[in-house]
């Protein structure tokens, strides 16, 4: 949140040095950044807490709240840069004192650049929606800034001054797309999204190396919150077994799981074999 700060500070006191308004619309996604990141803030707050008699499966997916608001602040930061760039073509203005102008920009950029990538690193390292999207959205406006850059010297150098309100429409598609991408995978995340196919294999591996002892394994199911990740299924053994013998082997599985996916909840349903669904006598990966 200081740094989102800092850098908007810097930002907004380039537009005002320049009347860029490629510039400005650079500041005003800097904006959406402070707003998101005091969102994001809230949001891991509050999926941090522990299970309650009201949310038994935990707070996890507060993450996903965040992440969509930012990607609406996205979205209508563009809108009020296209209403900018409108207002631009009426009324042109020529750029003043660029250079030290885009110094500052240029300043903001290396500070971003270096917190976007400290915060998708942080953020997958911990699985939360929250610090990548909002790591992402940075990254993004990385890159904006350096195409606006790029662009600013060019339209100094030429004397085009069309280009300052273009840079600014590519800037707003630009970070709407970002927004769309960023709703959109939020969205993923509160319908329950299941893991991918390599994490899902990578389940059934972890499953079928610790299952010994029992006859099958059918029905497996996961889901995403946030940062922790949901499995269950059933596990099918001989119906003379014990209670306390089928326990052992839910045991050795969940510690398994446990020990190689981070912030698991796995669920097991025995069953006798009866209810197998693979012919009898099968010695493959016991999976149906």
């Amino acid at each position: 949140m200081v740094v989102a700060c800092v850098v908007l500070a810097l930002k907004l006191a380039a537009w005002y040095i320049t009347g860029s308004v490629a510039l400005y619309s650079d500041a005003l996604e800097s904006i959406v950044n402070v707003i998101a990141s005091a969102a994001a803030f809230w949001a891991i707050q509050v999926s941090y807490k522990p299970a309650d008699q009201d949310h038994p499966f935990g707070h996890h997916k507060a993450e996903y709240f965040s992440a969509v608001l930012e990607g609406v602040l996205i979205v209508v930061a563009a809108l009020l840069i296209l209403n900018e760039v409108w207002q631009s073509w009426l009324h042109p203005v020529p750029l003043q004192q660029p250079w030290e102008g885009l110094a500052v920009n240029g300043v903001a950029t290396v500070i971003n650049a270096f917190w976007a990538w400290a915060l998708i690193r942080t953020g997958r390292n911990a699985r939360s929606p929250a610090l990548v999207a909002d790591g992402q959205h940075i990254m993004t406006d990385v890159v904006t800034s350096v195409g606006v850059f790029a662009g600013l010297v060019g339209a100094v150098l030429t004397g085009w001054q069309i280009l300052d309100p273009a840079l600014a429409v590519i800037v707003a598609l630009n970070i709407l797309w970002q927004g769309w991408h960023v709703i959109g995978s939020s969205m993923n995340g509160l319908m329950d999204r299941a893991v991918d196919t390599q994490e899902h294999m990578r389940i059934r591996d972890i499953i079928s190396a610790n299952c010994k002892g029992a006859l099958e394994v059918h029905d497996l199911k996961t889901r995403i919150a946030g940062r922790a990740t949901f499995i269950e299924f059933h596990l099918v053994v001989d119906a003379d077994m014990s209670v306390g013998a089928s326990h052992v082997i839910c045991d050795r599985i969940e510690d398994a799981l446990q020990a190689e996916i981070p912030s698991v909840r796995v669920t097991i349903h025995v069953e006798p074999d009866d209810e197998a669904k693979l012919p009898k006598g099968t010695t493959a990966v016991p999976f149906a």
